[in-house]
């Protein structure tokens, strides 16, 4: 008997939104994606009604959201389509396939490791090994410039993203406590209970004045849908083999593939195809399973393959009318990548604390995230405890100068640790950025190079920052301490802006320069905030789709192009080859 979903949600746990079943799609006594064998599959052939690239978070919401609104889809992942039981394991090292680690080239003043901290591979995106860590912007980071002097005013405001961080959190679901900083807000779920570990960095904050709240968190706190409760066994960043963490493989894409969607895994986009029109027929796909190249054909195309391999591809995809690459009349592709300062400093206590029987961040704060001019920097950062396992402890051990017989004490006593980090804002500038270097992969495409310079102000803030969490630490009692410099996150390369002259897409996520081109992932973010990043990319695909089904992403007004910034800008209105006005326009799919 089928149950009615009001009644069958009350049986499992929290009420979600009606208009995504994917928690109840799952199997109970299996970890993997239901609908994979079932899914629809289309032939290269058929015009669909939009081509995506990337099964992240991003392009999982976008999908999800388009297929209930009635169009066809395909997905192209560069990655495999996991089978969590075979796949994931309890194990740093055997993990490694999780994250993007094809050859990429670094350099700049200050290079940033790219890999298993900031790029993920396969279905579900880096979101299958993030920490489960679900913070929103603030509604300053959408007017930095405007506020503070610094990075870039959005076209879009926080309050443009308000209801789709609801929706979505509501979705992942979220569990924390109620939120004071920022858009003061509350969460779904009620906070995850909090470990010894936690507990000792807490005291310490409460001492310095720094007021922590627990989560928030993308991990189910109770039951919900078919998704059992977190069980704390310490493998987050590993993929969550129990299916409490919240990624697109459990959160949307069981949904998306039971309305029509195909994802075809194992497929490399090297181009996107532009028509003699001006306008993207598809994406040109390399099929690793037999080395063939296709192209598949659709009314629109929506990239959301992040801050690396979007830029790449947009890069890659020169022609007669884009010499330097698809949309980058105005030099703009690829520039103004930005990651965050993640330094974290570890402390020593006599009892055991095992910090990794919990959720990786458990209490947070955002006390200094806003800009306080006696600082003497810009911008801010956010605190939070963080569980790095055995392996990330020993990168820890090692950045201390600690060999031999002393690293081998330090891993030795790894349960009497505790963890807590930062993340800094560092701003967007144009030299940090992605470009093709000469060598080329295995697929023939050139590799992507990423050059990033600190800036004074950056330096300065992660300087300020490192000082505030040794504090907590020392006022917590810590009999001795370490401390390890890095950087997490990605974001930016093909930002919105409110004109051609100052963004790769406008306020719509739509390609300035080729009308039925959409961005959907993290590169459209002009600043990252201090807050890690994918509730905010899911919230903008959220909203990206809302305004795709409804049309009015298409639309060719100046002021619905430049958003919020729109009485700055010059009336210009895009002119359209008349043969394909028609169906840019239509608000559905074609049927």
């Amino acid at each position: 008997m089928k149950l009615p979903g009001m009644l069958r949600a009350g049986l499992k746990g929290s009420v979600p939104p009606a208009d995504n079943d994917s928690r109840f799609l799952l199997d109970v006594h299996s970890r993997q994606l239901p609908g994979e064998d079932t899914m629809r599959r289309y032939g290269d052939d058929e015009d669909v009604d939009l081509v995506v690239v990337g099964a992240g978070a991003g392009g999982s919401v976008l999908a999800q959201r388009l297929a209930r609104a009635g169009w066809r889809i395909v997905i192209l992942e560069a990655g495999p389509f996991w089978h969590p039981d075979e796949d994931w394991v309890s194990d740093e090292a055997g993990s490694h396939e999780l994250y993007w680690t094809q050859k990429r080239i670094i350099g700049g003043k200050d290079p940033i490791e790219l890999g298993k901290n900031n790029s993920g591979r396969g279905v579900g995106g880096s979101m299958v090994h993030y920490a489960g860590y679900t913070p929103r912007f603030h509604p300053s980071d959408f007017a930095t410039f405007s506020r503070d002097g610094v990075g870039f005013d959005w076209p879009i405001s926080y309050d443009d993203l308000r209801p789709h961080y609801e929706q979505v959190e509501r979705e992942l679901p979220v569990a924390g406590q109620d939120w004071p900083w920022g858009y003061p807000h509350s969460y779904p779920f009620s906070p995850h209970p909090v470990s010894a570990a936690a507990a000792k960095l807490w005291k310490g904050a409460r001492s310095n004045g720094i007021e922590m709240r627990v989560g928030p968190v993308g991990i189910v706190n109770g039951t919900f849908g078919n998704r059992p409760h977190c069980i704390y066994r310490g493998y987050c960043l590993q993929g969550c083999k129990v299916n409490a963490k919240a990624s697109p493989y459990v959160t949307h894409l069981p949904d998306a593939l039971a309305h029509g969607v195909e994802i075809r895994a194992g497929c490399m986009a090297s181009r996107v195809e532009l028509g003699q029109d001006g306008y993207a027929d598809g994406v040109v796909y390399i099929d690793e399973s037999t080395g063939t190249e296709h192209l598949q054909r659709a009314r629109y195309v929506a990239v959301a393959g992040y801050s690396i391999e979007t830029p790449r591809l947009l890069l890659n995809s020169a022609s007669r009318r884009f010499p330097d690459g698809m949309c980058n009349d105005h030099d703009l592709v690829g520039r103004y990548v930005m990651v965050q300062g993640a330094s974290q400093t570890a402390g020593r206590w006599p009892e055991e604390l095992r910090m990794y029987k919990a959720p990786p961040p458990e209490i947070s704060s955002e006390d200094f995230y806003e800009t306080d001019p006696t600082r003497g920097f810009a911008r801010g950062f956010s605190i939070q405890t963080v569980s790095p396992l055995p392996i990330g402890w020993a990168e820890h051990v090692l950045a201390a100068g600690h060999w031999g017989k002393a690293m081998r004490e330090y891993m030795r006593d790894y349960n009497h640790w505790a963890t807590i980090g930062v993340l800094n804002e560092l701003l967007p500038h144009a030299d940090n950025r992605v470009t093709l270097a000469d060598e080329t992969d295995r697929y023939g495409i050139p590799v992507a190079r990423m050059d990033y310079s600190l800036s004074e102000n950056d330096e300065k803030n992660i300087e300020y920052s490192t000082d505030v969490i040794r504090g907590i630490l020392d006022a917590a009692g810590a009999q001795d301490v370490l401390t390890i410099h890095r950087y997490a996150h990605l974001i930016g390369g093909a930002r919105m802006g409110s004109s051609p002259d100052d963004g790769v897409v406008d306020a719509n996520q739509r390609s300035w320069a080729v009308p039925n081109l959409f961005l959907a992932d993290g590169s459209v973010c002009p600043t990252q905030g201090s807050a890690n990043p994918a509730l905010t990319i899911m919230a903008l695909a959220s909203r990206l789709a809302d305004r795709m089904a409804s049309g009015e992403a298409m639309s060719d007004d100046p002021q619905v192009r430049a958003g919020r910034q729109g009485h700055q800008v010059e009336k210009r209105r895009l002119e359209l080859p008349k043969r394909r006005r028609l169906s840019l326009h239509r608000h559905g799919p074609r049927r």
